[in-house]
């Protein structure tokens, strides 16, 4: 899960109902873990820091839910996954994600090292690239300038949402995108 997770504006607390109508009853009948990470609706699209924790906090509750923090890193076979807050980066507070997800990346050992994270870095949805989201120059610089700096070139694969829909683009700076935003409602591709 690439955020939006519990659409449109998170949950309150580890009870809230919407664990159950939006995740548990849904896929009750998918018996394996769904990794999980913020997005903007998650956090009720601002930086609701209780909607988020509420979130990780619910992996306590559930068999299939797993997000041990709002960042993490998990190796699975030989695989490295990497989840990013970019929600947290995009309002400008995402600085000690810096060199965590550097040290990470250089120390992971596996074959393959997958990056996700919310917001994408190019995109032919709705939202558009990071530095001119939704066609405003600035918007999403500070995801823009994360992921040049510490994705680019360093991760396999960088998975993201944000436009809901599905794209697989065109490698760029060493890494390969892909959008995968479609599970809390389609939108269409605008950049084709």
């Amino acid at each position: 899960y690439v955020g939006d997770n519990i659409y449109p504006s998170g949950v309150t607390s580890t009870a809230d109902a919407q664990f159950q109508t939006k995740f548990e009853i849904p896929y009750a009948a998918l018996n394996y873990p769904f990794y999980m990470i913020l997005g903007n609706h998650d956090y009720d699209n601002t930086y609701d820091l209780v909607r988020a924790q509420a979130q990780v906090d619910y992996t306590a509750y559930s068999t299939r839910w797993v997000m041990p923090d709002r960042t993490y890193t998990l190796t699975t076979g030989d695989v490295t996954i990497i989840g990013i807050d970019t929600q947290e980066i995009d309002q400008g507070f995402g600085a000690a994600q810096e060199p965590w997800i550097a040290n990470e990346l250089a120390n992971a050992t596996t074959t393959w090292k997958l990056v996700m994270g919310h917001h994408p870095y190019i995109s032919n949805g709705m939202h558009g690239n990071a530095g001119t989201y939704d066609g405003h120059v600035g918007q999403g610089v500070n995801v823009e300038n994360f992921i040049s700096t510490y994705v680019c070139g360093q991760a396999d694969v960088y998975f993201c949402g944000h436009d809901h829909n599905l794209q697989w683009l065109e490698p760029t700076c060493g890494t390969e995108f892909i959008v995968s935003g479609a599970a809390a409602g389609g939108n269409p591709l605008v950049g084709t």
